[in-house]
Parts: C-alpha cells; sequence; structure tokens
C-alpha cells in the first residue's frame, strides 16, 4: 500500500516525510518537488515566515543513482525559522484554531499545539504530493489546482488545454485562471489586512488521465470519492469537501445532474475506451471508482483563525475574559491551499494507482495497466 507519513513542528529543525510503498523504477526529479513548495509559498497574502524559509527537499532514503528502489523514501524539508520555541507561551487560545481543544486534549501548554497544527506541516505534504505526481506522470495522469474564489469574488475559469490555463494560472498572484481579476482581488486583500481581518476561499483540483476502476464500490473505506474527501478535509483550515457539481446536485432533479453515456469508438484506445459524457456533473466518481472522467474535486478554505484585530477569548490561567492571543500569519492562504490541495489529491490518486496496478516496480505497474485496458476494452 502506498502511504506516508509526516514527522516535525514548525519550531523544529526539519519537516521529515516517509513515503512506503512507492514503486521502483521511478526516475526522481527533485526540482519538480522543489517547483512545488516554492509554489506552496507563494500567492498573494501571505505572511511574513514566507519571506525566512525557502523550502526545498532533501531525500534521505529510498533512491539509487536517481532512481526509486521500493524501499520508504525519506523527504526531508528544512526549517530556518525554528527557534519557535524559545517563544512566550500563548494564554488566550485563539477562536477557530486548535489552540484549545489541543491543549485541554494532550493537557499540555498551547504553543506545543499550535506549532504542530501549524498549516507548516503541510510543506510536508506538498513534498510527498509531488513525488507522487512524478508516478501519475508516467501514465500520462496530470493534476491540476486553482483558486475559483476569495472572499465574496468568484473567478470563472478560463476555457482553454490544459498547458493554456496553466500558463494563466502561472500568471495570476493569486493562482487563478482569471489574472485579469488580481488586481480587483488584490485590492480586497489590502483592504482586510488593514482592517486586522482575514479571508478564505475556495479551490479546485483536476485530475485528467485518470482510467476507469480507481477505488471500489465494495467497502465503504474503499470509495475513492469518500477517501478523497478524507485527505482534502484533513488540510489546515478547509471546511467542505465537493465532488463534481456537489452541493448543487441537491436542488436539482436527476435528470439534470447525471452524466448520460455515449460511445465514441474513435476513442477506444484512450482511458476512457470509448465512453464518454457530454457532461461531468459527477466529478470523474460514480459509486466510488472512478469513470474515466476528469475527477473534480473542490474544497472550502474558512479565513485564517489568527487575527490582527482579535476576538474575544479566557485567559486559561485566570479564566478570565481576554483578547485572543496574536500570532503572525497570512491574511489570505487560499492560493497555497491550492498548491497543497492539488498534491494532496495527487497522492490519493496515486495511492489508487497502486492499489489498482500495483507491483514492485514500475514495469509491472505498467505491464497490468496496458493488460487491463486490453481486457477491459
Amino acid at each position: 500500500m502506498l502511504q506516508y507519513f509526516t514527522a516535525g513542528e514548525s519550531h523544529g529543525k526539519a519537516l521529515l516525510t516517509i513515503v512506503d510503498g512507492f514503486p521502483a523504477g521511478v526516475k526522481l526529479d527533485t526540482g519538480l518537488i522543489d517547483a512545488e513548495l516554492r509554489r506552496r509559498q507563494g500567492g498573494y497574502g501571505r505572511g511574513g515566515r514566507q519571506k525566512i524559509e525557502s523550502d526545498h527537499v532533501e531525500v534521505l532514503s529510498g533512491i539509487w543513482r536517481g532512481v526509486t528502489l521500493g524501499s520508504p523514501i525519506a523527504l526531508l524539508v528544512p526549517n530556518k525559522d525554528y527557534k519557535l520555541e524559545q517563544l512566550e507561551e500563548l494564554t488566550s487560545p485563539r477562536p477557530g484554531h486548535g489552540d484549545l481543544s489541543g491543549s485541554m486534549k494532550y493537557l499540555c501548554p498551547v504553543r506545543a499545539i499550535l506549532e504542530r497544527s501549524s498549516a507548516r506541516e503541510t510543506a510536508a505534504r506538498v513534498a510527498a504530493g509531488a513525488l507522487a505526481a512524478q508516478l501519475l506522470d508516467r501514465f500520462g495522469i496530470t493534476t491540476f489546482g486553482y483558486v475559483t474564489q476569495i472572499g465574496p469574488i468568484k473567478i470563472k475559469p478560463e476555457a482553454g488545454t490544459l498547458e493554456e490555463q496553466k500558463k494563466l494560472r502561472d500568471r495570476s498572484r493569486l493562482y487563478t485562471l482569471d489574472p485579469d481579476q488580481d488586481d480587483e482581488i488584490k485590492k480586497l486583500i489590502d483592504e482586510t489586512q488593514e482592517a486586522g481581518d482575514t479571508l478564505g476561499g475556495v479551490v479546485e483540483v483536476r485530475v485528467e488521465g485518470v482510467p476507469f476502476g480507481l477505488g471500489s464500490h465494495t467497502q465503504w473505506n474503499r470509495k475513492l470519492d469518500g477517501r478523497l474527501a478524507q485527505a482534502v478535509m484533513s488540510v489546515q483550515a478547509v471546511k467542505g469537501v465537493e465532488i463534481g457539481m456537489g452541493f448543487a446536485s441537491a436542488g436539482l432533479s436527476g435528470s439534470k445532474v447525471h452524466d448520460p453515456i455515449a460511445y465514441d469508438p474513435k476513442r477506444k484506445d484512450t482511458p476512457t475506451l470509448g465512453f464518454v459524457r457530454p457532461t461531468n456533473n459527477a466529478g470523474g466518481l460514480e459509486a466510488g471508482m472512478t469513470n474515466s472522467q476528469p475527477v473534480v474535486v473542490r474544497a472550502a478554505m474558512k479565513p485564517i483563525s489568527t487575527l490582527a484585530q482579535p476576538l474575544e477569548s479566557v485567559n486559561l490561567e485566570t479564566k478570565k475574559p481576554e483578547s485572543a492571543s496574536y500570532e503572525r500569519s497570512d491574511v489570505c492562504a487560499v492560493p497555497a491551499a491550492s498548491c497543497i490541495v492539488e498534491n494532496v489529491v495527487a497522492f490519493e490518486i496515486a495511492r489508487a494507482m497502486v492499489e489498482k496496478f500495483g507491483g514492485d516496480s514500475l514495469k509491472e505497474m505498467k505491464a497490468r495497466w496496458k493488460l487491463f485496458h486490453e481486457m477491459a476494452g
């Protein structure tokens, strides 16, 4: 089974990810992982720590001459700013953060909780996802994330090929598919910062080139839509996940929701095996399994919980009312979230690929991929 574990806190010297079950024979490009780590640090509205850190990955194990061995892969992301444990203790938990709940659960100081619950941990998850994306690439599968809303401003994605859309996203400081809206959104972020407040938004991830049959209907915990939802919901500040049409489908009749099926023999040799749909309201998943259409996952991110104009809280020592503590933070981290969610989704798709076509090596996976399409077609 392909899986990963993260270790390390934002106050430690490094974040560590152990990826286990990754097949042998994949030539690893650390430059691609570093590019994703840099993208995670970018986006308008980010806080001061991103000016300190210059994230990059160090591969400690699991490769030989740049090629994966099939053994656990250890990915290290160093922290430059790792002496945060010397800061004063926080006495007033921040509403919306894990300060109070974590302190009560583990019977420990708030700072010990916040340094692990911090979104700094997602650098390790992005490294794992960027590694997984390199496996998906060997099968022509691409994962692409972007921002569709910041605060009340919705951004309609521009139509175009995947390459054209990537260029649009990379032009945008907000990682949207409409760079012409950047100035309007940046103005909103600036006004929010002046008010001592924060902003949330919505990100979307699309996975193209996915074959039939990833995931399974046979057990609840094998359904890929459920696994994707859990993985995305576990990203800090994400409070809602939907797939395809999502919540909008609840207000429509079935004839306006479900995607008709047709057959095009010209596409028989593609991952769709010739089965085409005029719409993709299901978001590429039916009954917990991929249906060869693009997988579409959307995540709603709440505003960052650390406010420069703090909300009311309680002093944990005196139990008297007091303004919540303030830590340096972002005003808006939605662009960064689009990168994080993209890589989290990439890892889950790669996990499902290893389960479906798994073997100890890339050669075995490719042989089984080919055999499956011959049998199914």
